[in-house]
């Protein structure tokens, strides 16, 4: 038996057990992004907030166009956890308890999705904040989980174990989706009369299976993580201090000063693409629910194999190189999917998402933890990085929602992500050029 770690016990790197029990969690919480983020949430959220060709829905008594609420909900849910993860983060890398943190997001997160169970046209807001609570749940978890790569893998290994865990998410988001999706097409088969219940009774799977399959993540993973506390010292005013100092630390690195916007506004479109897929091809194509349901689960299954790819890829050419094609490719999906009018063209743009969708992701948190200079404040680190994305999708599904409700048209603001994805590919060409004048950069 594996001897528990005490505070001040040094953590063993690339062990198989703790490593297993990682890549877990992204199989326990990637049911949320499939099934509540990007799949049977936003077709239910449209199917019962909108009334013929009439969109408008109440919330607390003020009209708003029901896809402009869905993503302010989004925007608002982020801005929330980015404000609290950099306090969070440091006060948990003050203390050691990381994953006391992790715990309390998960069941938060899993608790307002089973929530959801109780979700109508009559509970409309009902439904809006416990997703927005959910998403809270689910970026708050994922600033803590992110944080424990560094310290269980080497850096030699960071590539593949993130790339592992990507893989293992999108396998366990694919299953539990295909069974929600018997369910919702078969429903006469479960005796099931009611049409609204078999999305509800997806909404509760994703709670139970969330907050299951991520007790083997939190039996696995080290209680304690460097933690550090002077005798006398307030943990508030520590982990400020902290906070503080590891700003400063990346004010210096030239590297990281620069790939962090390109994070920041790669992030803005890719995550925006993410949750407002499915909603764009409900409301701006006339789509079905199976074809909906059906592409998204092709790009879950493609999404695997191209996190593969691109780990090989990068090993062969560089992070930077394998991350910068996938900018280009998600430039090209965005003018596609402005063009597109049917279901052909819907499923040919979902395939390249899925490509690119894991290979961007993965690189960047591996990219990132490769970038980091020899410390024990990784959750610190860690947490500018998870601010940069949660910023990102608040500005990203802010600004979907501002062009759509200005506009009038969904499309412009599928052609507006363009420009997220340009400016990201110009902070990357300038990264590049940095690396190639190591001296410059030191300087």
């Amino acid at each position: 038996m594996t001897p528990r770690l005490g505070p001040h016990q040094p953590i063993p790197q690339d062990d198989k057990r703790t490593i297993k029990g990682w890549v877990r969690y992204d199989w326990a919480n990637s049911v949320y992004q499939l099934t509540i983020s990007s799949a049977i949430f936003p077709i239910y959220y449209n199917q019962v907030t909108r009334h013929g060709d009439d969109f408008t829905v109440h919330f607390f008594g003020l009209p708003v166009i029901n896809t402009v609420l869905y993503s302010w909900a989004i925007a608002a849910a982020y801005l929330l956890v980015a404000f609290l993860s950099p306090f969070l983060s440091s006060i948990a890398d003050y203390t050691g308890l990381r994953k006391g943190f992790m715990k309390g997001f998960t069941i938060l997160g899993a608790a307002s999705c089973s929530a959801l169970f109780f979700f109508d046209s009559n509970t409309i807001e009902l439904g809006v904040i416990c997703f927005a609570l959910g998403t809270v749940g689910y970026g708050g978890s994922l600033v803590f989980y992110n944080s424990f790569l560094p310290i269980i893998a080497s850096p030699a290994e960071q590539d593949k174990v993130s790339a592992r865990g990507y893989i293992s998410g999108y396998l366990g988001g694919v299953v539990l989706l295909i069974v929600n999706l018997i369910v919702v097409m078969q429903p006469a088969f479960f005796g099931i009369t009611d049409p609204k219940l078999p999305a509800k009774l997806a909404f509760l799977s994703v709670g139970l299976w969330w907050f299951g399959f991520s007790q083997t993540t939190f039996r696995r993973l080290p209680k304690y993580t460097f933690g550090h506390r002077e005798t006398g010292t307030s943990v508030i005013l520590g982990g400020y201090r902290q906070l503080r100092i590891v700003f400063r630390q990346i004010r210096r690195m030239p590297r990281l000063r620069i790939f962090l916007p390109a994070y920041f506004f790669i992030t803005m479109g890719l995550l925006t693409v993410m949750f407002m897929a499915a909603t764009y091809g409900e409301k701006a194509l006339r789509l079905g629910e199976t074809v909906l349901i059906a592409t998204i689960l092709l790009i879950q299954l493609i999404g695997m194999l191209g996190a593969w790819l691109f780990a090989r890829l990068s090993g062969r050419v560089g992070n930077i190189k394998a991350f910068r094609l996938t900018v280009y490719i998600w430039i090209g999906i965005c003018v596609a999917a402005y063009f597109i009018t049917d279901a052909v063209g819907f499923l040919c743009v979902g395939i390249a998402v899925g490509l690119v969708m894991g290979g961007s992701q993965s690189l960047a948190r591996s990219t990132y933890s490769k970038m980091l200079p020899p410390t024990e404040d990784h959750t610190s680190f860690f947490s500018f990085f998870d601010v940069m994305e949660k910023l990102a999708t608040v500005a990203g599904t802010f600004s979907f929602g501002i062009i759509e409700a200005l506009t009038g048209n969904m499309r412009n603001s599928v052609l507006a992500i363009t420009l997220f994805f340009a400016v990201g590919l110009a902070f990357l060409f300038r990264l590049m050029v940095v690396e190639r004048r190591p001296a410059a950069a030191a300087k």
